[in-house]
């Protein structure tokens, strides 16, 4: 018995000694044509590089970070609630004025004494004022604890969007492998209708067969060079989801290997940490606080505001009067707002807070319903994938027994060339169904990881630099003043 030398090359049966038996040895070489032992000291590509380099170049996800970066910001935002507003005002131009007014005169009596001044003047003043919210319905702390969940849920969304990016990386790798293999079967497949095409024409000119006999294998032929454009169409999908997902072109692929041994050991177990890690539900309960929050911000318009308000003021020649060359002004008052009524808006926005917050703890029970199906279903399909391919490889071993002893009937005259097509198709399509079930086998494992809530760089054990959202939130939160958007590293 042959020993495999890669996951694809596990159903490599017994192959008789001198056997013409073309298709068995083709796919033996197609099997492996994915492999490291194949490729002899040419690199290839491997399924841990791909997903290295969909997690560092995947726009996706770039996008995403940048996203997560931008809610980092509504924590300064609020945290301003708490700080002091400062304006400084400027004024000046020109003026013309002319002002008549009117005195009553002594003499003679009754009478008055009318006078008119006019000229031009050049007012300007310069001003500062600082106002302090004191209290405003414990509005700004709500806001402020209401950013931190929002921040909360947007690292637990760009985790999530790791793992999808992950997934999508590793189940194109995984398919531009299996097309590739069909397509090198298919190949291989028209090549052996070839001979069998020019065997039985020979049989024909010597009256072995009749023209029947060559009808069925130029059809065969022409089917088999059917599905070898199909399987070319297939192929150039995968390359171009490679291309998009992973952000480079495939070059020579090794075989991958599943990660199932990084997920829990059984399904009960599964289904907890799926519920407890995963990051869609984590987003969710964040959406929850956040939802909590809005119901006490709108509270917050029904209670007292309390501000304090400082400003200092210079004039030179005030404006609206020429005998005024200068004055000064300070002050420090202190405003108390408390809202009687303001047309019910306010009671409205608190009842419409509740009612999000109502659908918010229902998409919570929702997201936990679908991670545990998620669960359920990621590992059902990897157990099926693995009994299948147990199956296929007996499927392929039994179809070659048959194809050998079809064959040597067929040359004794027990069989016909119709039989020995369809017995050279079933190991076709064997075959194919072995590379297929070795495929579901590797993408089924990333499934279940995912759904339980741990692809992701550090698990994977993946040599790249992990991005770390917290570094660009410590850098941001405290900031008083700036435009300079930080690296976040």
């Amino acid at each position: 018995m042959r020993r495999p030398c890669c996951d694809y090359c596990g159903t490599v049966g017994r192959l008789r000694p001198g056997a013409k038996n073309l298709l068995a040895v083709t796919g033996a070489a197609l099997l492996c044509a994915a492999s490291p032992l194949a490729l002899g000291l040419a690199r290839a590509d491997t399924l841990e590089g791909a997903l290295l380099l969909a997690y560092q170049n995947n726009p996706s996800l770039n996008a995403q970070r940048a996203g997560t970066r931008a809610t980092d910001e509504n924590v300064p935002q609020a945290l301003a609630g708490y700080r002091p507003k400062v304006n400084i005002t400027a004024s000046g131009g020109e003026q013309s004025l002319s002002t008549t007014s009117k005195t009553a005169s002594s003499s003679p009596p009754n009478s008055s004494v009318w006078s008119t001044s006019s000229g031009y003047n050049s007012p300007f003043s310069v001003g500062l004022t600082m106002t302090q919210n004191l209290f405003n319905g414990f509005q700004t702390a709500n806001r402020t604890r209401q950013a931190e969940a929002q921040v909360l849920a947007s690292r637990a969304t760009l985790a999530n969007t790791v793992q999808t990016v992950l997934l999508n990386a590793a189940t194109a790798y995984m398919n531009l492998l299996r097309d590739a293999a069909i397509l090198d079967l298919q190949r291989r497949n028209v090549e052996v209708l070839q001979e069998q095409l020019r065997q039985t024409r020979d049989r024909f000119n010597v009256g072995e067969v009749t023209r029947t006999d060559v009808a069925q294998s130029e059809s065969s032929l022409a089917a088999g060079r059917s599905q070898v454009l199909t399987a070319q169409a297939n192929f150039a999908s995968s390359q171009a989801t490679y291309r998009q997902v992973i952000g480079v072109n495939p070059g020579k692929l090794a075989a991958g290997t599943p990660v199932d041994r990084f997920s829990p050991k059984t399904l009960p177990g599964a289904v907890a940490t799926g519920i407890g890690t995963n990051p869609s539900v984590a987003a969710a309960q964040f959406n929850v606080d956040v939802a909590m929050r809005q119901v006490k911000v709108a509270e917050g318009a029904l209670l007292p505001n309390l501000s304090v308000q400082g400003s200092v003021q210079k004039n030179y020649l005030a404006a609206g009067s020429l005998a005024t060359m200068e004055s000064y002004n300070a002050s420090l008052l202190g405003t108390l707002t408390v809202p009687v009524y303001q047309g019910g808006s306010e009671y409205s926005l608190i009842r419409q807070a509740k009612e999000t917050l109502g659908q918010t703890r229902l998409n919570l029970d929702v997201t936990r319903d679908q991670v545990r199906q998620s669960v359920v279903q990621a590992w059902g399909q990897l157990e099926a994938a693995k009994a299948n391919i147990e199956a296929t490889q007996a499927q392929v071993q039994a179809a070659e027994i048959a194809l050998n002893g079809v064959r040597e009937e067929a040359r004794v005259g027990q069989r016909t060339t119709f039989d020995v097509l369809t017995a050279q198709q079933t190991l076709v399509n064997a075959r194919v169904a072995v590379v297929t079930a070795q495929h579901d086998r590797v993408v089924a494992s990333y499934s279940l990881l995912a759904a339980v809530g741990r692809l992701n760089p550090e698990v994977l054990g993946l040599h790249v630099p992990t991005y770390r959202p917290q570094v660009h939130y410590e850098q941001v939160r405290d900031a008083w003043a700036g435009t300079r958007n930080p690296d976040g590293r």
